[in-house]
């Protein structure tokens, strides 16, 4: 029933094809295999073809084992492709890696905060490690303690943090240089609803600024608030690339979660 909804190319909103100019990133016929004692054990990418605009956020979407995990790390830089191409801006991450950090933030599931310093010597640490000057480590701190609702804590530790704001506090370290990508990966997770919502506010502010956010989530209600477009994943290749809106119209449900439920439940043809 559903098969006839599959794309067999990335569907792109109406707002980013006025300019051709506003790919961010692009994946171009990426994989990844692992193997052990020169065989092949796993193929977690086969063939990843993948556009970020500038200023949207597209959400990674899949079951465990899709490749989310891999495809983020790879884009992080983290992880290195067997094959294929990872472009910023038109060129090749890798003739410059240290540039394309630059221009990268990544906030992580789990909080790695450093215990043994202030919150705000985390934040100027950061600073520090991507170049900053001491006035713009200033400036950013106090923009971003305002952003985030950081002022009672800045001279505390981490520990004092209850869970929403240690992941609030992790979200303003990994903007701290100002980054025009911004990978997070489940932030989220295991956070009281009202918590939850208060970060989808700030992360559409990014967009309003103008920043491209990669949403790695399980939630498929936080999937289909935030995202301009999402990209589900099944077992290593890219089931399909939409909005959430055209997804639930054209299969007829009233939200991302059934239109996931039914795509993962799709037999694939013989």
């Amino acid at each position: 029933m559903f098969g006839a909804f599959l794309r067999t190319k990335q569907a792109i909103p109406t707002f980013f094809r006025k300019n051709v100019m506003n790919i961010l990133l692009e994946v171009k016929n990426l994989k990844k295999s692992f193997f052990r004692n020169g065989k092949l054990v796993h193929e977690a990418l086969k063939g990843i073809n993948l556009q970020l605009f500038e200023g949207e956020i597209i959400s990674l979407l899949g079951v465990n084992g899709a490749g989310k995990t891999t495809l983020s790390s790879i884009i992080a830089s983290l992880n290195p492709p067997t094959e294929g191409e990872v472009l910023f801006r038109g060129k090749s991450i890798y003739n410059d890696l240290v540039s394309y950090r630059m221009q990268l933030g990544f906030c992580q599931q789990r909080p790695n905060l450093n215990g043994y310093i202030t919150l705000q010597e985390n934040l100027e640490f950061s600073g520090r490690f991507y170049g900053m000057s001491e006035p713009a480590i200033v400036v950013r701190i106090t923009e971003l303690t305002k952003q985030f609702e950081l002022a009672p804590y800045l001279s505390q530790k981490a520990e004092v943090l209850s869970g929403g704001f240690k992941q609030r506090f992790m979200l303003a370290r990994s903007l701290m240089h100002k980054p025009k990508l911004l990978l997070l990966d489940e932030p989220t997770v295991g956070l009281d609803p009202h918590i939850r919502r208060q970060l989808w506010d700030r992360i559409r502010e990014l967009k309003q600024e103008g920043v491209t956010v990669l949403l790695t989530t399980h939630y498929l209600d936080e999937a289909e608030k935030l995202s301009d477009r999402v990209c589900i994943l099944d077992q290593g290749v890219i089931k399909l690339v939409d909005t959430p809106e055209n997804l639930m119209k054209d299969f007829k449900q009233n939200n991302l979660e059934d239109v996931f439920v039914a795509l993962m439940e799709e037999k694939p043809k013989e």
